[in-house]
């Protein structure tokens, strides 16, 4: 009988529509955005095979960057351009990154990979946007390298801007509170060295309001031990505890509460007596225990102003200086030097951030230039 009623759904979606048996296919076999590029564009294997395998360079760059990052250009029809950007991600970050082109039909592909062996190339696939969207969003629950990978698809000819940043998955604690609060850190020594600091410290004056860090659930209020007055905020989401200590006082609360919701006022109560007015805040796994919330909460710049849009987007790039030093980072400090040029040599131009552009040289490697030492072609 249930093989009648699954026949009878497919005979009536063909009838409605090849759209609605891909939909009803795609429930099924969960395609990535790329295998339905392919099925609904009807790009030829042999194109695709083409396409597909552009994006395998990019694992052998080393053009690294950091947050917040913006790059303007123009995706060329069957230009085969690939760009990617190694990035370092901790526990309670959330990366976010959106891709704005001219043509809302463009279709663009966004690949998160995470590198798995420091010794060799080893990356695994942990996120790739939907079909037809231009936004990606991951958060991160452990220390790693990241590879950002954005692809046009074959035929794409549009000017483009990337907008990547990242976000601390937890609103700070402390009302009105900011980064400088927090003076003592997860790891720091306790009680002459004898055990090591479970949290972080974020002072403020006595009776500043103490707030849920995310939505979740009151698993314990009261005064006992070391912290002394308390609250134990459930967060089921992410499968953790958030444990808020030396309360001056503590809000009637219980059952669920919202991001933002008052839970007590800071002080220093238990063991923090001879210590100014401050919230310990730590982060406790089920499985493992303890957790640095530090990045959870940790506020980070955003983009303040738009990309500078080009009015010229050339194809290629001259080398004006007798000497010009590639490097995986748009910066001459803490950046490598990836390769060193000469006058007259020519570089693919992939985009341009601020004073820098991203480029390809005739190897296929990307890095960036300082604008001041080549000129359009």
């Amino acid at each position: 009988m249930k093989q009648i009623k699954i026949l009878s759904l497919f005979l009536i979606l063909i009838i409605s529509g090849c759209s609605q048996v891909n939909k009803a296919t795609d429930f099924i076999t969960n395609p990535t955005a790329k295998e339905q590029y392919k099925r609904d564009f009807n790009v030829s294997v042999e194109l695709f095979q083409i396409w597909e395998n552009s994006a395998e360079t990019v694992f052998q760059d080393s053009v690294s960057i950091n947050l917040p990052y913006a790059e303007t250009g123009k995706f060329f029809p069957k230009s085969f351009s690939v760009y990617s950007y190694a990035i370092e991600l901790q526990p309670g970050e959330i990366f976010n990154v959106e891709v704005e082109t001219d043509s809302t039909k463009q279709l663009v592909f966004i690949e998160l990979f995470e590198k798995t062996s420091d010794s060799i190339n080893l990356f695994e696939k942990v996120k790739f946007s939907d079909f037809q969207k231009k936004t990606l969003s991951f958060e991160a629950n452990k220390r790693a390298t990241y590879k950002l990978v954005i692809q046009p698809e074959i035929e794409a000819s549009t000017p483009f801007v990337f907008k990547m940043e990242k976000s601390p998955a937890y609103l700070f604690p402390v009302v009105s509170g900011v980064n400088t609060n927090v003076q003592s850190y997860w790891g720091d020594n306790r009680d002459g060295g004898a055990r090591s600091h479970e949290g972080i410290d974020i002072f403020a004056k006595r009776g500043t309001p103490v707030v849920a860090a995310t939505n979740g659930s009151i698993g314990y209020t009261g005064e006992k031990g070391l912290g002394g007055k308390q609250v134990w905020l459930r967060d089921h989401k992410r499968n953790q505890s958030l444990y808020y200590a030396h309360l001056d006082s503590i809000a009637d609360v219980s059952g669920n509460v919202k991001r933002g919701d008052t839970l007590g006022l800071v002080g220093n109560t238990g063991n923090a007596r001879t210590t100014p007015p401050h919230l310990h805040f730590g982060i406790y796994k089920s499985y493992r225990g303890a957790i640095n919330p530090l990045h959870f909460v940790y506020q980070t710049n955003i983009l303040k102003t738009e990309p500078e849009k080009l009015d010229n987007i050339p194809k290629k790039l001259i080398v004006q200086s007798s000497k010009a030093n590639l490097r995986n980072k748009p910066s001459t400090s803490n950046s490598k030097i990836l390769s060193t040029y000469k006058a007259k040599d020519t570089l693919q131009f992939l985009g341009k951030t601020k004073d820098w552009f991203h480029v390809r040289n005739p190897e296929n490697k990307a890095s960036f230039i300082h604008q001041s030492l080549v000129s359009p072609i």
